[in-house]
This record gives C-alpha cells, sequence and structure tokens, in this order.
C-alpha cells in the first residue's frame, strides 16, 4: 500500500524490474568510441577509467578503495589498460614508491565521449533532487547490489 505521493512495494517492485533489464540492455548497446573499441575493453575498466576522467590522477590504492576492490585486482587493469595504451603511470614526486595513474592524453578525449551521454543523464535527474535524495537514490542502488550480492552467497 502507498500513500498519496508515492507507489507500494509491489508497484515499485514490478516497475524496477521492467526498468532494469532495459537499463542494463541499453548500457551494454553503448560501444566504446571507435579509438577505444580495439582494446576489448569491459565494465570494470569503465569504472576505472571514471574514476580517472572525474577525480583525475589516483594512486592503484585509492582506485582500489572507490572501487571497493583488493589493490592486486587494481594493479592488474591497470596494467592491462598501461599495456593498450589507454592508461599512464608514474612515479609519486612525493613519495618514490607511490604509482600514480592517469589516463593518456592521446585517449581522454575517447573516454570522455565514452562516458558523457551517461554522465549528463545523470546529472540531468539527479541535479534536482536535494542532497537527501540523491543519498537516497545512490544508496538505494547500493543496497540492492549488496541484496543481489547476498543472494548470490
Amino acid at each position: 500500500m502507498a500513500d498519496a505521493d508515492g507507489i507500494g512495494v509491489d508497484e515499485g517492485t514490478r516497475t524496477m524490474l521492467l526498468l532494469m533489464p532495459r537499463l542494463v540492455g541499453r548500457a551494454k548497446r553503448t560501444p566504446p568510441p571507435e579509438p577505444l573499441r580495439s582494446f576489448d575493453l569491459a565494465p570494470r575498466h569503465l569504472s576505472v577509467l571514471a574514476y580517472l576522467l572525474f577525480d583525475g590522477p589516483l594512486t592503484v590504492n585509492t582506485l582500489a578503495a572507490r572501487l571497493e576492490v583488493a589493490p592486486t585486482t587494481v594493479s592488474l587493469m591497470v596494467g592491462d589498460l598501461s599495456r593498450k595504451g589507454v592508461l599512464e603511470r608514474r612515479e609519486d614526486d612525493a613519495d618514490r614508491r607511490r604509482t600514480i595513474v592517469h589516463i593518456a592524453d592521446a585517449h581522454r578525449p575517447a573516454v570522455e565521449e565514452w562516458l558523457s551521454a551517461s554522465a549528463r543523464a545523470w546529472r540531468e535527474v539527479l541535479a534536482p533532487l536535494t542532497p537527501g535524495q540523491r543519498r537516497l537514490v545512490v544508496d538505494t542502488l547500493r543496497a540492492y547490489e549488496e541484496a543481489l550480492t547476498d543472494a548470490d552467497d
């Protein structure tokens, strides 16, 4: 049952069950731009590229923390993308033990193109919301992912 401003749990569940496959299908149908197609990029690569595009150069450990995966996992992805020339690694001038990762200048425009439509759409739908409403959307999607993970275990 729902109040005057909302929808019931069953209606919300039904709507999301229909909506989520369309969203996933649309994401899968959005191929990388031509300059990136030969690199065989996967969704996990997209997450790394999104952080580096929006947040600038980061260390492997920072990327791992943000992606919520082990540093070795990120290190493997960074190594793969570095060999392909999509990413570049350099020593941190402040601490030579740390490696800073960034998108190679030659591929930055293609990465921006690949992420721009999705980023524009999220900005368009999140901008009119209050900070609390945006937090609710993000937290709900995160909780949904966790519930699916728990169901898999």
